[in-house]
C-alpha cells in the first residue's frame, strides 16, 4: 500500500487542506506535493535534515497559488512563506518552527532566486528542481504550455538560431530558456546525482523531437 507522506501522514493530512491544492493546475496538485516529498526522503537519508520540517515546508510550499505567467511570480515563495507560517502557528507550532520552514519555503524557487541557507532549504530546493526536470519535467512542461496557451515549437526556427528565445510563446524554448540550466544549481551531493540523470534524458528528447521535426 502506497503511503505518500510516511511517516508523517498524521501531518500532512492536517496541513494538506491549507495546501492550495485545488486550483486547477495540475502540475502543481497533490500529486506534486507526493513526489517532492519522495525526492526529499531520497536527499534527506544521505544528507540529514529534520524531516518535521521538511515536511511542512514540503505541503505548504505552494500555498499560494501563482500562475507562471503573473507579475507576481517571483514573490510566490515569499508569500508562501508567509501564509505557511501563518497557517502553523495556528495549530500550535513554536514560533521558531514556524520561521524555519518559512526560511525554507522562501528559497526553493527559481523565480525567488534566494539562496538556500539551512541544510532543510537546500533539500526542499533540490526535491522540487528535481520534478521539473527529467521525464516528469518533460510532461509538466508541455503540460504548462498548454494551459497558458502556448505552442509547442517555432515552425519556421525550432531552435531559436535566428531570434531570441521566448519560452511564452513556445513550449521547446523553455528547454533551453531553464530546465536545460536546472542540473547545474543543485545543493546537495545526492540531489546533484540524481539531477544528471533527469538532465540526460531532456537532452535525449529534445535531440529526439528536433530529428523528428
Amino acid at each position: 500500500m502506497t503511503r505518500p507522506f510516511h511517516p508523517f501522514e498524521a501531518l500532512a493530512t492536517q496541513l494538506l487542506p491549507h495546501s492550495s491544492t485545488s486550483h486547477n493546475d495540475g502540475s502543481h496538485d497533490q500529486s506534486h506535493l507526493q513526489r517532492v516529498w519522495k525526492n526529499v526522503c531520497a536527499i534527506q537519508e544521505k544528507e540529514g535534515g529534520d524531516l518535521r520540517i521538511l515536511l511542512a515546508a514540503t505541503v505548504l510550499h505552494d500555498c499560494v497559488a501563482v500562475e507562471k505567467n503573473s507579475p507576481l511570480r517571483s514573490r510566490a515563495s515569499t508569500l508562501s512563506a508567509e501564509q505557511a507560517q501563518h497557517i502553523l502557528a495556528k495549530i500550535g507550532w513554536s514560533g521558531q518552527d514556524c520561521e524555519a520552514v518559512g526560511k525554507v519555503i522562501q528559497s526553493h524557487s527559481f523565480s525567488a532566486n534566494i539562496r538556500p541557507v539551512s541544510l532543510e532549504a537546500r533539500i526542499l530546493q533540490d526535491a522540487d528542481r528535481l520534478d521539473a526536470i527529467g521525464a516528469l519535467g518533460i510532461a509538466r512542461c508541455f503540460y504548462t504550455a498548454g494551459r497558458m496557451g502556448s505552442g509547442l515549437y517555432d515552425p519556421c526556427d525550432p531552435q531559436a538560431q535566428h531570434r531570441p528565445l521566448d519560452d511564452k510563446r513556445y513550449a521547446l524554448d523553455h528547454f533551453a530558456a531553464k530546465l536545460l540550466k536546472l542540473a547545474e544549481g543543485f545543493q546537495t551531493k545526492r540531489g546533484q546525482e540524481i539531477a544528471r540523470e533527469r538532465h540526460e534524458r531532456m537532452e535525449q528528447f529534445v535531440q529526439d523531437l528536433l530529428r523528428e521535426l
